[in-house]
């Protein structure tokens, strides 16, 4: 039967065939379905149109079933359970669940909460595939197409068909290597970081890297009629920035409470933001879904174990 052709079927008829055929009576059938006998009989004619087969015929003990009703005996209740199936709410088991999870976002933020994420896939719910990728310009549209499930994103504005969550908060500071000639110094001053030459790693930008853009901090450097800072290295590759940062006396503008693992791995030391220059002072971080998802059983368990992973980490830093 065509597409539109099914449109057009109300399921209730087949419902109600379903208990013609087990009752082989109308007036039982109309009692199980709650109907009167009279709504019954017009069921059945409309059903007849339907198949365009009497379907049953009359006898002294009821109802016979035509071979046509026979033949759809043996597949309407596989068929009705099927429906019911896809109706109801499903009970979510993550040990037996298969299925692939899609989550997106900056580099900084997800090497903090996926490996432990993965661990916990890998011990609860082993069918469920991990798939992780960097933020890109088209993450929410990506979101919104059904492509990924869940992106880690900077709290922005967003249509209301997406459902945030709050992660917590990032604090800018200042990172060097622990042998770095500002590393003793508690709170270096603007003019003594500009001295040095700087790592642009692209933490929360999702734009195609280039040496030509100007962050926030590039554009309020040019508000205070101070010169451009010298820039050694622009990347959205993380390892290759704190590498460069190890190896050299650049300078980057990253968070001052995160990446702990990264920090001690490179031996990076982290100052506070130079008094005197305009910047947030917290930037909060969210989780992003499509509202299609929120009621989701898995996206939910999903969801919950991302949480609980990154109040973990908060918790371990004081930040709670």
């Amino acid at each position: 039967m065509p597409i539109d052709s099914l449109s057009r079927v109300d399921l209730n008829l087949l419902v109600a065939l379903h208990v013609l055929l087990e009752e082989r009576n109308v007036t039982r059938a109309a009692e199980r379905l709650f109907v009167t006998q009279p709504a019954m009989s017009k069921t059945l004619s409309r059903l007849r149109n339907l198949f365009d087969d009497p379907l049953f015929t009359r006898s002294g003990r009821g109802l016979v079933p035509t071979p046509r009703a026979m033949e759809i005996a043996t597949v309407l209740p596989e068929l009705l359970n099927n429906v019911s199936t896809v109706l109801q709410n499903l009970d979510f088991d993550p040990a037996t669940y298969e299925g692939a999870i899609q989550v997106v976002g900056p580099e900084f933020m997800a090497v903090q909460a996926i490996p432990e994420l993965a661990n916990i896939l890998r011990e609860e719910a082993p069918g469920i595939t991990l798939a992780v990728s960097n933020i890109s310009d088209h993450s929410i549209q990506e979101l919104e197409s059904g492509e990924i499930d869940f992106v880690f994103e900077v709290e922005k504005k967003l249509p209301p068909e997406f459902a945030v969550t709050p992660l917590g908060d990032f604090t800018p500071a200042v990172w060097m290597r622990r042998g770095h000639p500002l590393a003793g110094k508690k709170r270096p001053k603007l003019e003594e970081i500009l001295r040095y030459p700087f790592v642009q790693y692209y933490l929360l930008i999702a734009d195609k890297v280039s040496p030509f853009t100007e962050s926030r901090f590039d554009r309020t450097l040019a508000a205070m009629g101070l010169n451009p800072r010298n820039k050694a290295l622009v990347t959205d590759q993380l390892m290759t920035a704190l590498s460069t940062l190890h190896s050299t006396d650049c300078l980057m503008l990253a968070t001052a409470d995160d990446l702990e693992a990264e920090r001690e791995f490179y031996d990076i030391v982290r100052r506070p933001y130079p008094e005197g220059i305009d910047h947030d002072p917290l930037i909060p971080a969210v989780l992003v879904q499509h509202n299609r998802t929120v009621n989701s059983p898995v996206h939910n368990w999903v969801k919950d174990k991302i949480l609980d992973i990154i109040k973990g980490i908060r918790q371990g830093r004081g930040r709670e």
